[in-house]
């Protein structure tokens, strides 16, 4: 036996349509699976995290933190990591995925000017620092932003 073939117990899932309380020959009538009486057998039983009154654990924790949701996750890549590809090569996105370079662009590539390009390429990225943009152009190569 491993994980793969494990599976419910025959007659233990129902479907999201089951239709509970429709009689003691439904299988799941009278009390519907809501035991006898209680908080939680009645209609609007309290909301999922609520502790009878006692300051909830979500409001006990402090706040921490800031995400801003316009930011844009951009993926660096330095010069040096370009001496890969041959000379006069077009260098896209694509093309430093492809050859293992970068392996999720995220939101965009940025090409940095650590380390030493010699060949002459024809780079496309979404970002190019001052160095780099400076370092490809001085060999004859493009630097473009897509």
């Amino acid at each position: 036996m491993d994980l793969s073939s494990l599976k419910a117990a025959e007659g233990s899932v129902h479907n999201d349509n089951f239709r509970r309380g429709r009689g003691h020959g439904s299988g799941n009538g009278k009390t519907a699976g809501k035991g006898h009486k209680g908080q939680k057998a009645r209609s609007g039983a309290p909301r999922p995290g609520f502790e009878g009154g006692q300051m909830p654990l979500y409001r006990r924790l402090p706040k921490r933190g800031f995400k801003c949701r316009n930011s844009k996750e951009i993926v660096g890549i330095n010069l040096s990591a370009l001496e890969k590809f041959d000379n006069d090569a077009v260098v896209s996105v694509e093309t430093l995925v492809e050859a293992g370079v970068v392996k999720n662009p995220r939101d965009g590539v940025k090409i940095l000017g650590n380390g030493e390009l010699t060949k002459k390429l024809t780079v496309q990225a979404n970002a190019f620092s001052a160095s780099a943009k400076e370092k490809i152009e001085a060999l004859g190569g493009k630097a473009e932003v897509i």
